[in-house]
């Protein structure tokens, strides 16, 4: 029980990186999009994203992602950032657009409860 707790932790902490995901804690990703105009994608459900998002954000579900990836095609060779709830979602969502040839796409460590913790903007 003890080797798989420990596991669980290391994969928790690293797993992202194994998967080849890029991550940006909320500075890195006001330099991104600020800076490096940034597109910034949300992958929650469209009632969380009613709730209140990134300036700017598109909403794209991760269940529709795939089915959808065609319309991000013209972000390719520019810097995304990606959102979802707590980061769990939107590490998934990079993972499939860094296997699509997306290699500019940045999880949002921590996802909108990050952003919203640091008192980052959001509109509804």
């Amino acid at each position: 029980m003890a080797v798989l707790s420990g596991i669980m932790i290391l994969w928790s902490m690293f797993g992202n990186r194994f998967r080849g995901v890029k991550e940006a804690n909320t500075n890195d990703a006001l330099q991104l999009i600020n800076h490096k105009g940034a597109f910034v994608l949300d992958v929650r459900e469209p009632a969380e994203y009613a709730n209140g998002h990134l300036l700017g954000a598109e909403l794209i579900p991760l269940t529709q992602l795939k089915s959808r990836i065609g319309e991000l095609e013209k972000y390719k060779a520019q810097p995304m950032l990606v959102v979802c709830r707590s980061g769990n979602r939107s590490a998934t969502a990079c993972a499939i657009l860094s296997n699509r040839g997306f290699d500019q796409a940045y999880n949002l460590t921590g996802g909108m409860m990050a952003w919203q913790k640091a008192n980052l903007p959001t509109q509804k």
